[in-house]
């Protein structure tokens, strides 16, 4: 169970759901700040350098659903943790 969940469902406009993603981007790309409007609320979040992403597509039968998330720890990374690649933190 989460500590927090907060959920926006609406219909609009391909254009306008473009917009609204490339807002997202654009945060992302910045200083990892992000502000999201969703359910007559405003979130903020901090976002790492780092995130887990995960992309699907389901098709049930006439309807396509395109979902992509981000996650990342809120906890403090441990010193000298190693990296996929083998390397360590300083």
């Amino acid at each position: 169970m989460s500590d927090v969940k907060v959920e926006r469902k609406v219909t609009m406009a391909r254009k306008e759901a473009a917009r609204w993603v490339a807002d997202l981007a654009e945060a992302l790309a910045g200083e990892g700040r992000v502000t999201i409007r969703l359910a007559g609320s405003t979130v903020e979040m901090d976002v790492p350098d780092e995130v887990r992403c995960e992309a699907e597509v389901e098709v049930d039968g006439d309807e396509v659903e395109l979902e992509f998330e981000l996650k990342w720890s809120t906890a403090e990374p441990a010193s000298g943790r190693a990296h996929a690649n083998g390397s360590t933190a300083s």
